[in-house]
């Protein structure tokens, strides 16, 4: 049906112009945030999810196709993130496209029906982070050469926000003994931070694809906790947060509240940006684990 309706939509996009800017779209809000910051006001960047949506299952809509239609370059996450982005890709026809992942070590997802598959949230992490931005900084730079400078320029401020981002975060962390140091969500979604932040990791489900909140899954974690003595448990944004209440419930510790990965919020919520979803996230995992809550 999308294929079909493909000579209707470049009619209503209507012939671009020479004097347009890059038009960028990538599949989620998050490294459309990121792509803004290496773009400046060299290029427009657009985003085919929505703030606030839950990226893994998405199903485009021809209005998404619409939105894409005229786009110069696309950037995906790629890891296994967007399992609809290769059709979606197909319906829009010959526009080149990056994948920000490549080049990082994956983080492997250890269960479940993904298991042996990368752990896609490789942008949780600020040292993948900036494999990001360098290859954003590429694609653009081969999309639109003249503004190359520009876009190398953005990318190093950008790389030393990020980095700057954590920093503090590290510190704070610092003074957590370390069997204390666990981060324990519902989504497998964290594996990067809590690499870079030197966290041990425990999680519900592995992947939001999979069954989530399972009777099975919800009495391991409650064990883990408990073995551990494990302090503070956290949920995502974008999905249900009873399972980990329950095990905040049923084993003492405390729910240290909604920590933020797939999506950016409106621009008034409180990570309407990349670094402040970083920020926001990190910083609610060190006052949990550290009892400032």
């Amino acid at each position: 049906m999308l294929r079909a309706s493909i000579a209707v939509l470049l009619l209503l996009a209507g012939p671009a112009t020479a004097q347009d800017r890059l038009k960028v779209v990538t599949t989620f809000t998050v490294i459309a945030d990121m792509a803004r910051n290496v773009a400046g006001d060299a290029a427009d960047v657009v985003s085919v999810t929505r703030p606030g949506a839950e990226i893994h299952g998405y199903s485009p809509t021809p209005g998404d196709l619409r939105g894409a239609i005229d786009a110069d370059l696309i950037l995906r996450n790629g890891l296994n993130l967007e399992l609809w982005f290769e059709q979606f890709l197909g319906n829009l026809g010959d526009i080149p496209s990056a994948t920000l992942s490549d080049g990082i070590a994956p983080i492997p997802i250890t269960e479940g029906a993904h298991e042996g598959r990368a752990n896609p949230h490789a942008w949780m992490g600020a040292e993948s982070a900036l494999i990001y931005v360098d290859n954003i900084r590429d694609a653009l730079s081969e999309a639109d050469p003249a503004n190359a400078e520009t876009y190398a320029a953005n990318a190093e401020a950008y790389k030393t926000e990020i980095t700057a981002t954590l920093d503090p975060i590290r510190a704070e962390l610092a003074t957590v003994p370390e069997d204390r140091r666990w981060l324990v969500t519902c989504e497998g979604a964290f594996s990067y931070l809590a690499r870079d932040l030197g966290l041990h990791e425990m999680y519900l489900w592995p992947i939001n694809t999979d069954a989530v909140g399972t009777p099975q899954q919800v009495r391991r974690v409650i064990d883990g906790v408990r073995e551990h003595g494990i302090p503070v448990v956290f949920c995502e944004s974008t999905v249900n947060t009873d399972p980990a209440r329950q095990v905040a419930r049923e084993t003492g510790a405390a729910y240290g509240g909604e920590l933020y990965v797939d999506s950016l919020s409106e621009a008034d919520g409180p990570v309407p940006t990349y670094l402040d979803l970083l920020r926001v996230t990190s910083e609610t995992v060190a006052r949990g684990l550290s009892g400032a809550r």
